[in-house]
């Protein structure tokens, strides 16, 4: 063997080009929900490409689920999800009072689908069911008089399910993030779009911002009725999230900014025609950059994650 051939070789072994998400779903023998499932919970790594478009899934990372203990049939385990028939079964208690405990927030979603009725169906991770059921603490839940508080505010229609699930969500975006200015993007497209334009005054900010964003699955056409449905649902309307959401978004623009401006047009335009050049006209001035300005008297959050955990605790 020459050289040359043992350099190209060696070249070829080391670059082992990345897949897209549905290729590596087929590579690990799992449905594309099982894979979807896995990735948000964190049990399958992908990679971005820096420029908000969709992520992708590394040959080692595909060797590595591979080589993990039990596939595929362990990884399957913790992916499985379950209805509110099937996880009432599974903790041994009624559909109506299942339900109610996940109104209530003691039980988190792992997903949703729309049905043929555009009615939203949760779906909660097997796993978690059967452990929330066997912790001695919980055992007042499943059974008797709920606790007051709890009755109190699902008679007032308290239904945490959709906060639940973006919070899991949110973890699962911040995880996969690389930088300040990704972790910012994830946390506005959590946010209206109206309070993301309060928030960053900067037209280029925006812009990069909106490049970076986590591409949403697809759930039908732009502008219809289930496009509209998921957008409220992937949409936070809690009062204290969407408090956290933006102080996040603020701190985080801060980091992003002190690591690297957002892109901006080149600096010098293109050369005026000679019948422009006789009626100079002043320039239009762009919204400058705005800065936020952090008392030092006000502590900075905790951090999204860390309200994430205390909030599901």
């Amino acid at each position: 063997m020459t050289s040359d051939t043992i350099t190209q070789t060696t070249t070829a072994a080391a670059v082992r080009p990345s897949m897209t998400q549905s290729s590596a779903a087929r590579e690990l023998g799992l449905k594309r929900g099982e894979f979807d499932l896995a990735v948000m919970l964190g049990h399958i790594r992908t990679v971005g490409d820096g420029n908000g478009g969709q992520r992708r899934v590394a040959r080692e990372e595909i060797d590595r689920v591979r080589g993990s203990e039990g596939f595929p049939e362990s990884l399957r385990k913790v992916v499985r999800a379950v209805g509110t028939t099937e996880g009432a079964e599974l903790m041994g208690i009624s559909p109506a009072r299942f339900t109610r405990l996940a109104r209530a927030g003691a039980l988190t979603p792992a997903k949703f689908y729309l049905n043929r009725y555009r009615a939203v169906v949760w779906l909660y991770l097997s796993e978690e069911l059967r452990q929330f059921a066997e912790i001695e603490a919980n055992a007042g839940l499943l059974t008797g008089r709920m606790p007051g508080a709890m009755r109190a505010r699902l008679e007032e229609g308290q239904d945490l399910r959709a906060r639940n699930w973006r919070g899991r969500y949110a973890d699962s975006l911040l995880r996969q993030c690389e930088d300040p200015w990704e972790r910012a993007a994830a946390m506005a497209s959590l946010l209206d779009p109206l309070q993301t334009t309060e928030i960053i005054r900067d037209p280029y900010e925006r812009a990069y911002l909106n490049r970076l964003k986590p591409a949403p699955r697809a759930h039908g056409a732009p502008d219809s009725p289930v496009a509209r449905i998921v957008e409220r649902i992937t949409t936070a309307d809690d009062p204290d999230e969407i408090r956290w959401l933006r102080s996040s978004l603020l701190i985080g623009l801060v980091q992003a900014r002190a690591q690297r401006p957002a892109p901006r047009p080149a600096e010098h335009p293109m050369p005026q025609p000679a019948s422009e050049r006789t009626h100079p006209t002043a320039e239009p001035e762009l919204p400058k950059d705005t800065e936020t300005v952090v008392d030092a008297s006000v502590r900075e959050p905790r951090g999204l994650r860390k309200w994430l955990r205390r909030r599901r605790a």
